[in-house]
């Protein structure tokens, strides 16, 4: 045996642990669920094949289109709402103020809690009775009625949306943050030197120099926020009347009622999109590495 070759294989045997590792974490689990999405098995019992039934089973359900659209509807609110606050937060902390290292430590609380805190928190701030949000309208005379925030299908989903923007905005924060201090200062002094006001500074420096920083956030959040379950379980369950109702809660459901095919079924319906948001991400995030 040669060195090279032994050389070779002292290498593979120090990557197997990690290969079979992750075929036992990663893959098996993954494929094990994609062959139980062709079944109709429930606890208790193997189950037998039978195609694409549970699919065409949940695309005739209405409760499985109100989870696509709300779905979308979250993934899509939530990161223009995050962006928005998290871009004019990262420009206003990134001058020169004064307290800014408190001011941003402050900032990276809602990320930094519990999300099971943070979202019953939320919950009880939404209280129809005794709620933080309905006492403040009711002491400042804005309102002086009752709203069951998360009762009523006109509400519901507005507040599960700005709970999670507010869990999830310091992330965008700290990167919009982190990619301004890596644009130079010296394109800015150029472009006020040629003239450029502050909102052509912004456009023709500050856009350009966080664009792909913007993009790799947009992505993962997005990923996360269509696999996120403790925002909309934890504030309404998914209710009232699906009103709320997203992938992850409909498959939660499914294993509750024990069709373990059926809740594999809505994961796998998951799949391509989730897989494309997660390609996109990791080609930009090693694009970013290379340049």
């Amino acid at each position: 045996m040669t060195a090279a070759l032994r050389l070779r294989l002292f290498a593979y045997m120090l990557v197997a642990p990690v290969v079979l590792l992750i075929l036992g974490l990663v893959a098996y689990p993954f494929l094990f669920a994609i062959w139980v999405s062709f079944t109709d098995q429930v606890i208790g019992s193997v189950g037998r094949f039978i195609g694409f039934d549970n699919f065409i089973y949940l695309s005739k359900s209405a409760t499985f289109g109100a989870a696509i659209w709300n779905t979308i509807t979250i993934v899509l609110v939530s990161d223009v709402l995050k962006l928005g606050i998290g871009l004019g937060l990262a420009l206003l902390v990134h001058q020169a103020l004064p307290g800014r290292g408190l001011f941003r430590s402050v900032l990276m609380l809602p990320w930094a809690m519990p999300a099971f805190v943070a979202f019953l928190t939320w919950r009880v701030l939404y209280q129809p009775l005794g709620g933080g949000i309905n006492l403040i309208l009711n002491q400042t005379g804005l309102y002086s009625g009752t709203i069951d925030w998360l009762g009523q299908r006109q509400t519901a989903m507005s507040s599960v949306i700005i709970a999670s923007v507010w869990r999830g905005f310091p992330f965008w924060f700290v990167s919009i943050l982190a990619a301004l201090q890596t644009v130079p200062r010296e394109l800015y002094e150029a472009a006020t030197v040629d003239g450029a006001n502050r909102w052509q500074r912004f456009w023709s420096v500050t856009v350009p120099g966080i664009r792909q920083v913007v993009i790799v956030t947009t992505l993962l959040s997005s990923i996360w926020t269509a696999n996120a379950f403790e925002h909309v379980w934890l504030l309404t369950q998914g209710g009232p009347s699906d009103a709320t109702m997203v992938f992850p809660v409909l498959a939660y459901y499914g294993m509750q009622t024990q069709r373990i095919g059926e809740a594999a079924a809505v994961s796998v319906y998951m799949l391509p999109v989730l897989g494309i948001l997660v390609i996109l991400a990791t080609s930009l995030m090693m694009r970013r590495e290379e340049q």
